[in-house]
């Protein structure tokens, strides 16, 4: 195992000093990254994100009783609760309904869970789109089912963190997130078919690095145009007769798009379209095709400004900005549910050092914001330390 980071190490004291023993097991789980396919996964399409090198840590250590005791050591606060008895959301702290919400789904599909003390930090950004809750739901599925001696799936592990934030959480989103946090490998992104779930490895030429930009524009997904953008998508596929809008093509949206309003068309035109360009994409990256990669990418960032409508200024202006610099040598878009958070850059690892000085000379004068860059590499995913 790589030597740990020092927040790592700062956990494992805290979480001595707190439940005034060591602890007995420790898990990870990474955030992740969406190369392409955005909005797609709701809609039973196409994704392909890679498990990126930061992650969520959770420490345990089992208690003898049928309580839950949890450290959150970023947040400086602390829950607890009673496996016995119904699980209500906690009235004050967000963080504690994933854990919450992640115990209640195994409880409520008839596992069997031990008490535990658990210590939670983790380095994945929070708020910028990187996917912290589900690297913390899957890092705490891990942690549940292997504390109460039962075996839990990746895939199974990925759905009960899905079902958790689905409906204790109240986000209503895909299994992405989940999925590529569970299932991610070394050096490789994968093409998920979110209706299947079916996962295809696709590596990422070694000569490429994954730069992740976040513009610093705040959102929080639950409170955002999310959820609406979904119910638009899924009012569509109704009039349109389909389960979801991955059985449609192009060609036959273009002759039906009469039965929809003019922003249920735009909405199911970007969906359509980025199925198609994501599977693509994935053929384009095995066979080391970066320029039509990079064609690929610039048409997803153009269809979710035009015809899904989540990105911002601040995102608009870090993709031209960095696409100035790569061309046709790597691609660069909006990544995650949009409204702000991150920009993606798939880019010769010798590249990066002009990129970030073109943001360091133009972002902050151009907007105000200090943008946040961070060097990634595909990573594994979940699993025991």
């Amino acid at each position: 195992m790589d030597k740990q980071p020092a927040q790592f190490e700062a956990l494992q004291q805290a979480f001595a000093s707190h439940y005034q023993k060591p602890h007995q097991l420790a898990f990870q789980a990474p955030g992740r990254v969406n190369l392409i396919g955005e909005h797609t996964d709701y809609n039973d399409g196409f994704v392909l994100p890679c498990a990126i090198n930061f992650y969520t840590w959770v420490l345990a250590r089992r208690n003898n009783t049928a309580t839950i005791r949890v450290l959150a050591l970023d947040y400086q606060q602390q829950d607890e609760f009673d496996l016995r008895a119904p699980i209500p959301a906690h009235p004050c702290f967000g963080w504690a309904n994933y854990v919450r919400g992640v115990a209640n789904n195994l409880l409520q599909q008839g596992y069997e869970l031990e008490g535990c003390d658990i210590a939670i930090s983790g380095n994945v950004p929070k708020g910028a789109g990187l996917s912290s809750s589900a690297s913390l739901e899957v890092a705490l599925g891990l942690c549940f089912s292997t504390v109460s001696g039962f075996v839990l799936s990746g895939r199974d592990n990925a759905l009960n963190g899905q079902q958790a934030e689905n409906q204790f959480v109240g986000c209503q989103c895909g299994i992405m997130d989940q999925l590529i946090s569970a299932l991610g490998q070394q050096g490789k992104a994968l093409l998920i078919d979110t209706r299947s779930l079916e996962c295809t490895a696709v590596g990422i030429p070694p000569s490429l690095s994954v730069l992740i930009i976040n513009s610093n524009v705040k959102r929080g997904l639950v409170d955002s145009a999310y959820n609406q953008r979904r119910q638009q998508c899924e009012a569509a596929a109704r009039k349109l007769g389909l389960v979801a809008l991955r059985d449609i093509s192009d060609l036959e949206l273009n002759q039906q798009q009469y039965k929809l309003s003019p922003i249920e068309a735009k909405r199911a035109r970007h969906v359509v379209s980025e199925n198609q360009r994501t599977k693509l994409a994935a053929k384009a990256l095995q066979q080391g095709d970066i320029r039509l990669l990079s064609t690929l990418m610039a048409q997803s960032h153009q269809s979710m400004q035009q015809d899904f409508e989540i990105t911002v200024p601040a995102i608009d202006l870090l993709v031209q900005l960095i696409s100035a610099v790569v061309g046709d040598e790597g691609g660069v878009r909006m990544t995650g549910g949009g409204f702000g958070g991150c920009v993606v850059a798939l880019l010769p690892t010798a590249k990066i050092a002009q990129v970030q000085a073109v943001i360091a000379a133009e972002y902050q004068a151009k907007t105000g914001l200090q943008a946040d860059i961070f060097v990634c590499e595909a990573s594994q995913g979940a699993q025991q330390l």
